[in-house]
């Protein structure tokens, strides 16, 4: 067995909890379970690391294995790196049947036929997710396997979630491989990013759906309690005034947990409204800008922004809108507006 693969082998072992090491081994299927049985996993782990290389030794293990190894550990801890949602469009309605052969077939001829040194490994999911894993060389280096870029491909879908490697450079063969290998046009990234892969799978597949319809909600229990001379008055505006903010909150968010975004953007044109008497404006060309929403806990953010009285209820839709522009942005993307008059930027 190659070095590099051995060293790299070892290194992903120690990266796995201890009490998880047995399990993800399991799964990973290449070592027998006779081989696991003589492993000792009570032991400290760069001793457990160094005996499963010496049992891939034995097995003659290679860099794809090595490389399926690393998705699996990446697939249950994908929230430890960023992923981006990039849409793909075809020309027209057409269906197709997917081939998953014909794809992985398609992928590794474009990528290989721009760049000789490049490590390409596919593991499927029943999910019906395809995971790629690229690791990217040069014409004269050898593929760096410890800065691979990741893809998450869901079959039959024109979604692709991508969490790419610091070579920047190498994003457009990887787009360029991705749409011809699934048959589609063209592809564009949707500016939202997160580290929580399953929620921009809840946002782009609609799993995830903000609740427009009217909730009968109770009265507000807790952090009431009025002082005994207050105005019977001021203390019933206040009372409504909160519960008419819950109701809203929970018109447009629902009542559940929100997918955890950490990033959005979405460009505007909007034109300004002034009066003709006064000739502000000599010509009548739109604003255009360029609207970024940055957060650990984006939505959740949005949704707290009235109940603490830090903006209007109803939020403006440049705020509540997000999750539905994601899904529709091949639509919106040039869509001209109005900024509403309560909009409050966070």
């Amino acid at each position: 067995m190659d070095e590099t693969v051995a060293e790299y082998i070892r290194r992903t072992v120690l990266k796995i909890p201890r009490d998880e090491i047995k399990m993800m081994l399991q799964k990973w299927g290449f070592l027998s379970e006779a081989q696991l049985q003589t492993l000792n996993f009570h032991q400290i782990k760069d001793n457990i690391s160094q005996e499963v290389v010496q049992l891939c030794e034995e097995n003659s293990a290679d860099i794809k294995q090595a490389a399926l190894l690393d998705i699996i550990y990446n697939h249950i801890y994908q929230n430890k790196r960023v992923w981006s949602v990039y849409q793909m469009k075809k020309s027209g309605d057409e269906l197709e049947c997917f081939d998953i052969t014909d794809f992985k077939k398609k992928f590794k001829r474009r990528l290989q036929s721009a760049l000789k040194n490049v490590t390409i490994t596919f593991k499927e999911y029943e999910d019906n997710a395809i995971w790629i894993r690229v690791a990217w060389g040069t014409p004269f280096k050898k593929p760096n396997q410890y800065k691979p870029s990741y893809v998450v491909y869901h079959s039959q879908t024109p979604y692709v979630f991508i969490s790419a490697s610091v070579l920047k450079s190498n994003m457009p063969l990887l787009c360029q491989a991705l749409i011809v290998a699934s048959n589609y046009h063209d592809i564009r990234e949707m500016e939202l990013r997160s580290h929580s892969l399953n929620s921009l799978k809840d946002i782009v597949f609609k799993r995830y759906s903000q609740n427009f319809e009217t909730h009968i909600t109770k009265p507000l229990q807790g952090g009431n309690v009025e002082p005994e001379n207050a105005d019977i008055r001021i203390v019933q505006e206040n009372r409504s005034e909160k519960e008419r903010i819950h109701r809203l909150n929970q018109e447009i968010f629902g009542s559940g947990p929100q997918p955890k975004l950490e990033f959005a953007q979405y460009r505007l044109e909007t034109m300004f409204k002034s009066d003709p008497k006064m000739d502000v404006l000599d010509k009548k060309e739109p604003f255009r800008c360029l609207v970024r929403f940055s957060s650990p806990h984006l939505l959740e953010s949005l949704k707290s922004l009235a109940p603490a009285g830090m903006a209007d209820a109803p939020l403006s839709p440049l705020l509540t809108c997000i999750p539905h522009k994601a899904r529709n942005y091949f639509k919106i993307k040039e869509k001209k507006g109005l900024f509403p008059e309560n909009f409050v930027s966070p």
